[in-house]
Formats: C-alpha cells, sequence, structure tokens
C-alpha cells in the first residue's frame, strides 16, 4: 500500500490547477475549509483528511476528464488546495528522517 505522501506525488493534474493550487496554500485555513469539503463539524487529523480529499478530488478530476456539466473549477482547486496544505501539515510534523527527504518539495503534485 503506498503512503499518503506518496498517492500526493502521484497526483497529476493540468499545470493551471497545479500553480492556482501552490498559490492558494499559502492562506490555507484547515479550520475553515475541511468542516466544509468534507462536511463534517469535526477536523480530521491531516492524513486522515488528505485521504478523504484525495477521494473527492478524484470525483471531481473524472468529472473534468468526462466533460461533466457540473464539473467546477472552483472547487477543483479548491480540493487541490486542502490537499496541498494538508500534506505541509503533514511534512512538518513528519520526523526529521521524512523531512530531509521532502524537503524543497513545495509542489507535492506534478503539472501536466
Amino acid at each position: 500500500m503506498l503512503d499518503v505522501m506518496t498517492l500526493i506525488r502521484n497526483l497529476r493534474r493540468p499545470t493551471l490547477l497545479a500553480r492556482a493550487a501552490r498559490f492558494g496554500a499559502d492562506d490555507y485555513r484547515r479550520d475553515a475549509v475541511l468542516p466544509r469539503l468534507l462536511k463534517t463539524e469535526k477536523v480530521p487529523r491531516p492524513a486522515a483528511a488528505v485521504i478523504a480529499l484525495l477521494d473527492l478530488e478524484a470525483a471531481t478530476e473524472a468529472k473534468r476528464r468526462a466533460k461533466a456539466g457540473d464539473y467546477s473549477p472552483a472547487r477543483h482547486v479548491e480540493l487541490l488546495i486542502a490537499i496541498t496544505g494538508e500534506a505541509r501539515m503533514l511534512t512538518a510534523t513528519a520526523p526529521r528522517a521524512v523531512q530531509a527527504k521532502a524537503s524543497g518539495m513545495d509542489a507535492f503534485f506534478s503539472a501536466t
């Protein structure tokens, strides 16, 4: 099974979405965003939040690729911002060996 950071690094999204997420991640506030995105009152721990966000993002990506009428680029960027913010939190709280491996990796997922 892949770890959470590997799942995030394996994401490949269009350059515009990736850039928007990187810019927005600086202003990410998990206490305000996660309850709304995950439809829950209690904010989950970062790893659990990332898993839930990745599931929502995968469904949104499927809508984008299918050119569905209910696809929302704003929501997609919001999900990617949340994933990036949570990944930053995971990296910051990880043991030093993991931090060294992830150092300089601000772009958690790649642009296509």
